[in-house]
């Protein structure tokens, strides 16, 4: 897996959570980096969130961020908590 150079740092994601009353939206505060993943089409990032972080972020469903002045959304497909207690996820636009 080849990784594209990182986007700048933002501070403020979107995420989606499916609960058994439906969508719940909310928003959060956070230092993020973003990096491409050059090995599909189209290309899946990879979101580097530092703590600290909600508790829920990482059942995050959807997530919307800004990267590289673009408006990006998409589907969580992995997230992992990483030794630093920062958190990882593969994101597959949509």
């Amino acid at each position: 897996m080849r990784l594209a150079p990182a986007a700048a740092d933002s501070t403020h994601i979107d995420y989606g959570l499916d609960t058994l009353f439906g969508r719940e939206t909310k928003s959060v505060h956070c230092q993020f980096d973003v990096k491409r993943l050059d090995d599909g089409e189209p290309p899946w990032f990879a979101l580097h969130v530092r703590p600290p972080l909600p508790t829920d972020l990482e059942k995050a469903q959807i997530v919307v961020f800004s990267a590289e002045g673009k408006r990006i959304s998409g589907i969580v497909r992995r997230a992992e908590r990483l030794a630093d207690d920062s958190l990882q996820l593969d994101v597959e636009p949509d």
